[in-house]
């Protein structure tokens, strides 16, 4: 599933292609995405500059001259900026028809994605009012998770994965940090000091700014807007290496299932 870089690491190589575009059209070939696309949003968006394009979360914020586009990947979505005239694949389901002759193509295979439009201001929508800080920003501190995690018996891997705590703390990327922090992925969130999540907070910013930086985590169907898989999988040091040994240590990385979630981890030096 596209995590926080890979929806960044979009969102930075679609920007230049879209600021100050109109929208000439947006063509809908498969409106049944995980909530249905409205019918009346290709008339809504019809004839619009694009001013601004954001993120929050793992949603993607077109700002419009009136509302705001809404998308989200889902589990297999991408985004690729392709001239118009370009034929569509089975899974491209909706284009956005640019000024300037491209369009922003959105491809799902699996149809988990969403493209919703809003009158109101973006941050107001029931999907983004709950969200908790973003990783990168200040607001996201070892004082707010100290404070957050305070007679919380849930595992710290389960507590930083939940988006009303902190935002984009994905499967692949709490396993990284809580590897790198040094912090077992089952400890009970309630029962680790406030330095040590401080030191997470750090490990958190640490990984995910390292994986934007190579254009996310490519393992199956994500691309970058120019077709190219995210490279930070080949810096992974413990998610999807059992049994191999621990990068830093040299013990054995361990797998388990934490939250429903696959979790790998070093029993030598993650406590």
């Amino acid at each position: 599933m596209p995590e926080l870089p890979e929806v960044e690491t979009s969102r930075r190589g679609i920007e230049p292609h879209l600021l100050g575009r109109r929208i000439e059209q947006l063509e809908v070939r498969e409106p049944r995405l995980r909530w249905p696309v409205p019918p009346d949003t290709a008339e809504r968006v019809a004839g619009q500059r694009i001013l601004a394009l954001r993120r929050r979360g793992k949603y993607l914020l077109c700002d419009l001259a009136q509302g705001v586009l809404m998308l989200h990947l889902g589990m297999s979505g991408s985004l690729r900026v392709l001239p118009t005239r370009t034929a569509p694949g089975a899974h491209d389901h909706i284009d956005l028809h640019l000024s300037d002759g491209q369009c922003l193509r959105f491809r799902d295979p699996r149809r988990f994605g969403m493209l919703q439009w809003t009158a109101a201001p973006a941050e107001a929508h029931p999907l983004l009012r709950a969200l908790g800080p973003e990783p990168l920003e200040p607001a996201f501190s070892g004082a707010y998770l100290h404070q957050r995690a305070r007679g919380r018996r849930a595992s710290i891997k389960t507590f930083i994965m939940d988006s009303h705590v902190v935002v984009g703390v994905g499967n692949i990327y709490a396993n990284e940090a809580l590897h790198l922090a040094r912090i077992h992925p089952n400890r009970a969130a309630g029962r680790i000091s406030g330095a040590r999540l401080a030191v997470l907070v750090r490990a958190i910013r640490d990984v995910l700014a390292a994986a934007i930086a190579q254009g996310g985590t490519s393992l199956r169907d994500f691309v970058r807007e120019d077709g190219k898989p995210g490279y930070f999988a080949q810096s992974l040091r413990v998610y999807g290496r059992a049994g191999q040994p621990c990068p830093r240590c040299g013990g054995h990385i361990h797998q388990r299932r934490i939250g429903q979630r696959s979790s790998f981890y070093c029993a030598a030096c993650q406590r």
